[in-house]
């Protein structure tokens, strides 16, 4: 081969590897330099910092899956709690009575269930038609007491609370609720004749409430006790609607007046049965 020959191809050659070069450079189309990004990354530098592992001591313990121990005294002192809230409310606002004879008859049956409250005399009388539930006679007739003793709060607190008064040879009469309506009050002079009708100084007393008066005979003798009485301050009259079966102040020896300290409350509301729900009536049994 020639020298020019030999000079050509080696032209030729370095043209050849020139554009080679230029082809392995052509820029990315984000425009990155590949070789920048072939430059090796230094590691990042050491620290010298001590790292300290978690004091065992001081590390939070797994929870123990056994159930804290209840304190028995939490239970109880709900249930005195609870107690003490239903017997207050019991003993100074309302509390539930059931009609246990039919000396109301026909106004209020056998079993109905009543509301009883004991806001109203503390700010005034009992009046007149008013439906009241008061101690029994035994309580505070001066004979039945002689005969029967008498009984002390707390046994009539027991004797009062529900199965507790169940209990045998718990029961005291002076521990019992009677249930009547009011008819005479202070100063009047109240007269009920051998039927069972009222007279209000001298004036008949209309009573829509009463339908089943005492039996007489021809001479006007019958089972029931005739009055004629002025009714004491701090005192009232009281009768139960159904005259021929009702054992009232007509009847208690000694005496027929019920001292206002005796009742325990008014009766209001009927909420059993639900046939007759609803608040009781207050008639204002006038004076014909």
């Amino acid at each position: 081969m020639s020298s020019s020959d030999s000079s050509s191809a080696a032209s030729a050659q370095r043209s050849g590897d020139s554009r080679l070069n230029r082809d392995d450079v052509r820029p990315e189309p984000n425009g990155a330099d590949p070789q920048a990004d072939a430059t090796p990354t230094a590691p990042p530098a050491r620290s010298d910092t001590m790292v300290v592992p978690p004091n065992r001591s001081t590390s939070r313990r797994p929870a123990d899956p056994r159930p804290e121990e209840e304190n028995p005294w939490e239970f109880w002192r709900s249930v005195l709690i609870t107690l003490a809230i239903a017997l207050g409310i019991r003993q100074f606002l309302v509390e539930a009575r059931y009609i246990p004879s039919g000396s109301m008859l026909p106004g209020l049956q056998l079993q109905d269930r009543l509301l009883v409250e004991k806001l109203s005399y503390l700010s005034r009388a009992p009046r007149r038609g008013e439906i009241v539930v008061f101690r029994a006679p035994h309580h505070f007739d001066p004979v039945l007491r002689t005969q029967y003793g008498d009984a002390g709060p707390l046994r009539c607190l027991l004797v009062n609370l529900p199965l507790i008064g169940s209990i045998p040879g718990l029961q005291q009469p002076a521990c019992d609720a009677f249930i009547k309506r009011v008819i005479g009050l202070p100063g009047e002079r109240l007269v009920v004749d051998p039927r069972g009708r009222v007279t209000i100084d001298g004036s008949p007393l209309v009573e829509p409430y009463v339908s089943n008066f005492c039996p007489v005979d021809p001479r006007g003798i019958g089972p029931c006790r005739p009055l004629n009485v002025l009714v004491p301050p701090g005192h009232v009259v009281v009768l139960g609607d159904n005259r021929a079966n009702s054992w009232d102040g007509r009847f208690w020896p000694g005496g027929p007046f019920l001292p206002d300290r005796q009742i325990i409350g008014r009766a209001f509301f009927r909420f059993f049965p639900f046939s007759a729900f609803g608040s009781l009536p207050e008639p204002n049994a006038p004076v014909r």
